[in-house]
């Protein structure tokens, strides 16, 4: 006999599976959705060659700059400074490839960058001399005609910019009682030692300019 309580018997199973077929449907187009978020369809762009962090090329107009050093001699200031780069020496048998700064005998010589002692040299044109290599090894600056070292500077010595290195001196080829320093200053190449390099007018540095390096 069909009863109230039959029908809705059955009307509540009929529901329940219904509601089972929708959870069923929705967690279907869920995982489909799924799938497609990881699969690409149609063409993708494609970046050729390799990703660097810096894709500009470093030339050498581009290159990172040292900046204006300090003068090396205590008391001297930019504009008593002559641009002796270049000037002929040796009866016309050299260029000058230094500045010379003069001063009177005994004026502190002081680190004009910092860096490191690599070389304490004597020789017949230099006189007593002073080589710094600059921390990134890029630079060597060159004392030359020094009346002797300041205390405590060796080979191996760290020195910060105003360093006092030595003293003004007319040692080497200077002449006797022309006392001046011979600054220099190479731009380095990998395994450069600290007599090579390629000579740069230092001029502009001490006049407050940058070189490129």
């Amino acid at each position: 006999m069909w009863t109230a309580s039959a029908a809705w018997h059955r009307q509540g199973k009929h529901g329940a599976m219904t509601r089972l077929g929708g959870t069923i449907l929705s967690l279907i187009v869920l995982a489909l959705i799924a799938f497609a978020s990881m699969v690409s369809f149609g063409p993708t762009a494609v970046r050729k060659g390799p990703i660097t962090a810096d894709p500009t090329p470093i030339t050498a107009t581009n290159r990172p700059m040292i900046a204006a050093i300090a003068i090396p001699v205590a008391g001297v200031t930019a504009d008593q400074i002559a641009d002796t780069w270049g000037d002929s020496r040796g009866d016309g048998t050299r260029s000058h490839q230094a500045i010379d700064i003069p001063a009177p005998g005994g004026t502190l010589v002081i680190a004009a960058a910092p860096g490191q002692v690599e070389k304490l040299f004597n020789s017949a044109a230099g006189g007593t001399t002073l080589y710094v290599r600059s921390p990134d090894r890029a630079w060597t600056y060159y004392y030359a005609h020094l009346a002797g070292y300041a205390p405590g500077i060796r080979e191996g010595s760290s020195v910060t910019r105003g360093t006092v290195l030595g003293y003004v001196g007319d040692t080497g080829n200077a002449g006797a009682g022309n006392t001046h320093l011979h600054f220099g200053v190479s731009r380095m190449a990998p395994g450069d030692r600290w007599h090579a390099g390629t000579p740069v007018n230092p001029y502009p540095l001490l006049a407050g300019s940058a070189l490129r390096r």
